[in-house]
This record gives C-alpha cells, sequence and structure tokens, in this order.
C-alpha cells in the first residue's frame, strides 16, 4: 500500500512557472512598469517645468526674479529630500509584502499629490497657506518617488528571461524621458494656446489636472501584473526578510551603497539640469524663446529613448559596466561643449548638442537599472537599488537647480554648468571602476 503524504507537508496547487510562461509574462510586467514610470516622471516632469515658468511668482512673490526662482527650485528640491523617506517606506514593502504592492502605493500617492497642485490657490488668494501646501504636496511627491523607480525596474529585472535582464530593466527606464515628452506634449499646445499671460494665470494646472487620467490608466495596469518570481517563494519554504532593510542594507553593504550612489550621481546631474532648470536660465538669462529650450530638450530626450534599448543589449552581451563608462567617458567630455551651446542662442546648434548630450546619458542610465539591482541581495534588493539610484539623484539631480542658480549668480556663463556637471560625471566614472562588473550575478541570492 503506497504512504500517504504527511499532513504537514506543504500541498502546491499551481504549477511551477516555465520559461515559456515567463517569457510570456516578462514583456506585460516591463510594460506595465513603464507605465507607472512614465505617470511618476510626467507628474515630476510637469512640476519642474511649472517650477522654470510659473511657480515662483505665483506662490512666492518676490521683487528679485532670481529669489522667486530659487524659492521655486527650493520647493523642487524639497522633494529629492523627501525621497529616502520614500526608499524606506517603500523598500520595507516591497522587500518584505512584495514589489507590486509597493508599486500600486506610490503611484496612488503621487496621483494624489499631482492633482492636489493642480488645484491649489495662489499667494494672491491664500497668502503663506499657498507655499505651505504647495511644499507639503511636494514632499508627498518626493515620497512617492522614492518607492517608484526601483520597484519598477526590479519587477521587470526579476521577471527577464536568462541573457536579457538588461534590457528589460531598461524598458521602465525609458519612464522618465518618455515622462518629460508627455509634459511637454501637454505643456507645449497649453502654452501656445493660451499664451504666456493666459498659462501664467490659470492654464498651468491643466497638465496637473490631467494626471488623473494617466494614475487611473496607470493603476488599472499595475493591479493585472503578477508579482515578482524572485520574491514568491515556493510553497513551504521560508521568506527570510530583514524587519528593517534600509538598516540592514546600511550595516551590511555601506561600500557597495556609496560606490552605487556615485556611479549614478553625474547622470543625474545632466538630466536635472537640461530638462529642468536650462528651461528657466535659457529665457530668462540668455534671450532664448521658451518654445527654443522645450524643443531641444525634448528632441534630446526622444533621442536618449531611441538609443536606451540598444545600449541595454549591448550590455547584457559585453557587460553592464563597458557600456556605462563608455557613457560616462562621452558626458564628461560633452558636458562643457553642450551647455557652452546656449551661448550660441542658435536653437540648431542648441539642439544638436542636446541630443548629443542625452544620447550618451542614456549610455550611462540604460544599463544602469539592472546594475544596481544587481548589486545587492534579493532581500535588501528592493531596498538597496531604490537608494542608490534616489539618492543619487538627490545629490545630483534634486540640488542641481539650486547650485546652477548659485553659481550663475556668480559667474554669468553657461560654462560654469558645463564644468560643474562634468565634474560630478567624472566622479561617476571613478565609481565604475571601483565596482565589479554584474552580467552573470545570480539574481536568485
Amino acid at each position: 500500500m503506497p504512504e500517504l503524504p504527511s499532513p504537514a507537508a506543504p500541498v502546491i496547487t499551481s504549477p511551477p512557472a516555465t520559461p515559456g510562461t515567463a517569457r510570456t509574462k516578462a514583456p506585460r510586467v516591463a510594460a506595465a512598469s513603464l507605465v507607472g514610470t512614465t505617470i511618476e516622471y510626467y507628474d515630476f516632469a510637469v512640476y519642474g517645468t511649472a517650477s522654470a515658468l510659473v511657480l515662483g511668482p505665483a506662490f512666492f512673490p518676490s521683487g528679485n526674479a532670481t529669489v522667486s526662482s530659487l524659492a521655486a527650485f527650493l520647493t523642487f528640491a524639497a522633494a529629492f529630500v523627501a525621497r529616502p523617506l520614500g526608499v524606506a517606506l517603500f523598500g520595507t514593502i516591497g522587500d518584505r509584502l512584495g514589489r507590486r504592492r509597493a508599486l500600486v502605493a506610490s503611484l496612488l500617492l503621487m496621483g494624489v499629490a499631482t492633482v492636489g497642485v493642480g488645484l491649489l490657490p495662489t499667494y494672491e488668494t491664500a497668502g503663506l497657506l499657498a507655499p505651505v501646501l504647495l511644499v507639503t504636496l511636494r514632499l508627498l511627491q518626493g515620497v512617492s518617488m522614492g518607492g517608484e523607480w526601483g520597484g519598477a525596474v526590479l519587477l521587470a529585472a526579476e521577471h527577464a528571461p536568462p541573457g536579457r535582464r538588461a534590457l528589460y530593466a531598461s524598458i521602465p527606464n525609458i519612464g522618465p524621458s518618455l515622462g518629460f515628452l508627455l509634459s511637454s506634449a501637454v505643456i507645449l499646445p497649453t502654452l501656445n494656446i493660451a499664451g504666456r499671460d493666459g498659462f501664467t494665470d490659470w492654464a498651468w494646472r491643466i497638465p496637473f489636472l490631467l494626471s488623473t487620467v494617466l494614475v487611473v490608466v496607470g493603476l488599472w495596469v499595475r493591479t493585472t501584473v503578477s508579482e515578482s518570481p524572485r520574491f514568491t517563494p515556493p510553497a513551504g519554504m521560508p521568506t527570510p526578510t530583514s524587519r528593517f532593510p534600509l538598516g540592514t542594507l546600511l550595516a551590511r553593504h555601506p561600500g557597495r551603497l556609496l560606490l552605487g550612489i556615485g556611479a549614478a550621481l553625474g547622470g543625474s546631474a545632466v538630466y536635472y539640469l537640461t530638462i529642468v532648470y536650462s528651461l528657466s536660465y535659457g529665457p530668462k538669462e540668455l534671450g532664448i524663446p521658451q518654445n527654443t529650450m522645450l524643443t531641444a530638450a525634448s528632441v534630446g530626450a526622444a533621442a536618449g529613448i531611441a538609443v536606451t534599448l540598444p545600449a541595454a543589449r549591448l550590455a547584457d552581451r559585453i557587460g553592464r559596466r563597458p557600456v556605462m563608462l563608455a557613457g560616462a567617458v562621452g558626458c564628461v567630455v560633452w558636458a562643457v561643449p553642450m551647455y557652452a551651446s546656449l551661448s550660441s542662442r542658435d536653437p540648431w546648434v542648441i539642439t544638436g548638442a542636446y541630443t548629443v548630450g542625452l544620447m550618451l546619458l542614456a549610455l550611462m542610465f540604460s544599463p544602469v537599472a539592472a546594475f544596481l539591482p544587481e548589486l545587492f541581495p534579493a532581500r535588501l534588493r528592493y531596498t538597496g537599488a531604490s537608494a542608490a539610484f534616489i539618492l543619487a539623484n538627490t545629490l545630483g539631480g534634486g540640488f542641481a537647480p539650486l547650485v546652477a542658480t548659485w553659481l550663475n549668480s556668480h559667474w554669468e556663463s553657461p560654462l560654469v554648468l558645463g564644468f560643474y556637471t562634468g565634474g560630478l560625471c567624472l566622479l561617476s566614472l571613478l565609481c565604475l571602476l571601483a565596482l565589479p562588473e554584474t552580467r552573470d550575478h545570480e539574481f536568485d541570492t
């Protein structure tokens, strides 16, 4: 008579995933991750553009235009200060409860905060309450962003077929540029139809309020995808997880975290100085038409998107570091010519310089979506990748407009932007040289 299984033995009610089913799920998961990061970065880009064009005088009126701009960019930086809180919150959710839950929660929080900005009264209507509410909502945006990027690229990477991890992880990494393009596609027509006065008076709210539709679509897409196979253990297996992953990360992997931050630092500065700061600096300080700056940044962002997937595929073949090192060297060399192009005030020259610069940036940022998660073990991966990328964004990107505004108040030349950005890209180059190649890293450990 055959022996019956013990009552304590686990019963698997569904068949394990096969390579075929994994390949079927991977594109859908990557697409869902891309939708989410695009919406999150659309919201962020709308705020960045609005801070360059409108929010200074609307919420921080001052007789000095530089002071108003500094105040608006300070609220832009405030969200970056809040991002580490988002890393701690959503990293804990993602590493303990699942990647998908963290991503749905972060997207919902971003949507509420962005729509809220579109409904705010200005300083003229509500006095000091207006900037207080603006900063509060901006901080909520920052908390949301702290959990978005790491979870999105991780969900795509952990579903990826063998040998294509960088390719799939890079798909949600298109989101920042795509979100900026989407914001430009809304802001430019709104600006042209309402005019500069109408946009400043009321039409700036439209891009924020349109986020409602995007968030609803994004939430629907994200709730239909499966949890990461690397997070979900086989039936009956324990799930060893730190109670506070960020604390464990800082205790066990501080050196790798610092080098990961440094590796992404320079690219963050290039991205935010190009698509946020220069949109204000060009028109106000150099007299370049607003549409010229938006068009140059948009064309450059589109070129960066075109490079992202081929760069990731190359990183799967030859390794992450060679591709990222090539991008870092290119950004060091091209930083000064890129921002020096602003002195020409020629739209073709500026657009060409921005296009080259953002394509070089894509070489750095496309493989980083797989590279940073591969630096950390499975049960700290959400927190580790998020912390490295978000802290790099905070230090290299969040404060970049503030630093650039201060630099240009002392040296009135766009060349200082190139030297500042080139220096940070050189630091990234050195950190990449100190880190190991991760292409063959086993993702189950």
